[in-house]
Formats: structure tokens, C-alpha cells, sequence
């Protein structure tokens, strides 16, 4: 079976492909809809995990997203609180922030502002998508690999290299320089989406954890199950 990884990248999304036996490829889709059915097309995928919240708070924080970033120390800043719904539909961003306070007393960050086109993408494709989709982060899945917190971050040279070794001792040889032929991408998206792909494999094998365990499972109006996957 093939799984993919999405992170977000300037074009869109970076789609990694692997399989039980390691690497298969990686290109670049405008959208998810795009990723899910070329990997379908292409590759036959039956699971894919993305790179951005699913499940959407009315008010107040996710679980997920608490629990995710104590367990990343010292790369929790890297796990943005997922913005409450009213605060995703605004048209601006001052809209965004007065949404944000009205319905969870706290204001927003531009950065997690910055998502939301991309997580209304997703968020409006869950529903009628054709194979699974799951959330994941980057860092809580490199995290579970590493078996201890990571310290380097990954736009530094000593932190891609630790990726890059971590996703190869689970099997996944990416190749070196493939961002240099997929528009908009980066070589820590790269690495990203191949984390994502790799959790992916583990959700279809059942042996994923999650933030929170599925006894503590944790959904908002919109009725999804609101999980970080690793």
C-alpha cells in the first residue's frame, strides 16, 4: 500500500509517497483535493496525513494541540494554536482577531492567521474525502522517532541532517535535492511531508499513537474527531 504526507509549501502542498518498503516519490498540488487524487491516480494511495489542524474549536484551545506541544520540548512554539472557527471565516485579519477574543478571550497570532486559507481547504474536504485523512505534526512525528525531544531546529543544518537520518533508519530514503525541481518547495517541507507519510503508514498499520488517546477523544460542533496522529 502507498500513503502520503502533505505540508504545506508557497505553491501549495509538498506531497511525499511512500509504501511498506520506504520512498516512492513527491510533487507539488495546489490543494488537497489535487494531492489526494493524483496520489490515488499515481500511486494507488489509501491514507494520507496533513500538516494542518482538522477538527475545529468553537472556543477556547484544542487538546490536541496542548498535549502536542508539551511533548515536543523544547520545539513546542512550532505548534500554533488552532484559531476557533469564527476567527478562520473573517475577512481580515483585525476581523480574525476580535472574532478570536469573542469567542475565546485571547487574541490571534498572524502566523496562525496566516493558516487559515489552508486549514478551510481541508476542513472542507474531510467530509468527501475518498481515502482517510488524519492530522499530524512534523515535529511530534520526528519526535516519536527520536524517542527523545529534538533540540536543532529544522532550517538549521544540523537539524535537517537529524531528519533526514531519523526518516532514513525508519526506512524512507528521501533523496537529497528534490526541491530543486518542485516549485515553492523547500527542503524542510520536503522533510515535513515525508514525517506525515510516515505517520500515515503508522495509522494504517495501527501503530500510530495520538494527542488525545481515543478514550479521551475531543470533537467540536463541526462533529470531526479533532487528533494529532505520530
Amino acid at each position: 500500500m502507498t500513503y502520503l504526507g502533505l505540508d504545506a509549501c508557497k505553491k501549495g502542498w509538498v506531497v511525499a509517497a511512500i509504501d511498506d518498503d520506504g520512498w516512492v516519490d513527491l510533487f507539488v498540488a495546489s490543494g488537497i483535493a489535487e494531492a489526494e487524487a493524483r496520489g490515488i491516480d499515481e500511486f494507488g494511495a489509501t491514507l494520507l496525513v496533513v500538516d494542518i489542524p482538522i477538527g475545529i474549536p468553537d472556543s477556547g484551545p484544542r487538546r490536541a494541540d496542548q498535549l502536542a506541544r508539551r511533548s515536543i520540548a523544547p520545539r513546542g512554539s512550532s505548534v500554533f494554536p488552532t484559531p476557533v472557527r469564527t476567527a478562520l471565516v473573517a475577512p481580515t485579519y483585525e476581523a480574525a482577531r476580535i472574532a478570536s477574543l469573542a469567542a475565546s478571550g485571547k487574541s490571534l497570532s498572524k502566523q496562525a492567521h496566516a493558516i487559515a486559507e489552508r486549514v478551510l481547504d481541508v476542513d472542507g474536504y474531510v467530509a468527501h474525502a475518498s481515502i482517510p485523512v488524519r492530522e499530524g505534526h512534523p515535529e511530534v512525528s520526528f519526535r516519536a522517532m527520536a524517542g527523545k525531544g529534538i533540540v536543532h531546529p529544522k532550517k538549521t543544518y544540523a537539524g535537517a541532517s537529524l531528519r533526514l537520518d531519523l526518516l532514513r533508519e525508519e526506512g524512507i530514503a528521501v533523496p537529497v535535492g528534490l526541491e530543486r525541481d518542485l516549485p515553492g518547495a523547500a527542503w524542510d517541507d520536503v522533510l515535513d511531508a515525508a514525517a506525515m507519510a510516515w505517520t500515515a503508514r503508522r495509522v494504517a498499520r495501527g501503530e500510530a499513537d495520538r494527542f488525545p488517546a481515543l478514550k479521551k477523544a475531543e470533537r467540536f460542533s463541526d462533529g470531526i474527531d479533532s487528533a494529532i496522529w505520530l
